[in-house]
């Protein structure tokens, strides 16, 4: 695309500009697929001191997700729950939770917004932190499944003798779910700014 449009200040901006910017955006969401697989390839050479690359936890995350019978979007939850460590190290789970918000059901991606915080339960304790700060969501309708993502699928897939399936395995999971429409109204407007 060589249109560019002719306002220097949003606020000066006409109808046609932002069908153009309307259109290059649509057109750059089609490879969200391309750029979430080419930073989960890069999560393997990121973030020392544990027996697996960040991409093999994430692969062994996804793999027991699969092999428990859970749906695509928990799968495919569990494949990029820690695609954030690289840019947002404080807060990945947030920026995880952002890439899938618009392609899963709001359930899905809370849990990968959370599943940070429900994470600590396991070693915070260890650096003077409260293990159950997760209990502030004791009474949330979604609390029982980040803490079973978290026992089940990411707390104990640092494990380098599990068999875990490799990243070609999942890409038509990840080609499907974002290749879908954005169902959350908020992503339907149009340009962003």
């Amino acid at each position: 695309m060589t249109r560019i449009v002719s306002f220097r200040a949003m606020q000066d901006g006409t109808r046609e500009d932002y069908l153009l910017l309307d259109e290059s955006e649509r057109l750059y969401a089609r490879g969200l697929a391309d750029r979430v697989l080419e930073s989960l390839e890069r999560l393997d050479h990121s973030l020392e001191g544990y027996p697996l690359s960040r991409l093999g936890h994430s692969l062994q995350a996804a793999t027991r997700a699969t092999r428990a019978g859970a749906d695509e979007e928990l799968i495919a939850a569990a494949l990029i729950h820690d695609i954030g460590d690289e840019l947002a190290p404080y807060n990945h789970a947030e920026f995880a939770a952002s890439i899938l918000r618009p392609y899963v059901r709001p359930e899905v991606s809370w849990i990968v917004a959370q599943h940070g915080l429900f994470q600590n339960y396991y070693y915070v304790h260890h650096l003077g932190g409260d293990r159950n700060a997760r209990d502030r969501f004791r009474d949330h309708p979604w609390y029982a499944a980040c803490a079973q993502f978290c026992a089940q699928w990411d707390q104990c897939s640092f494990d380098p003798d599990y068999p875990a399936e490799p990243l070609g395995f999942f890409e038509p999971l990840v080609r499907r779910i974002f290749a879908r429409p954005p169902h959350d109204p908020r992503y339907l407007s149009g340009p962003m700014g």
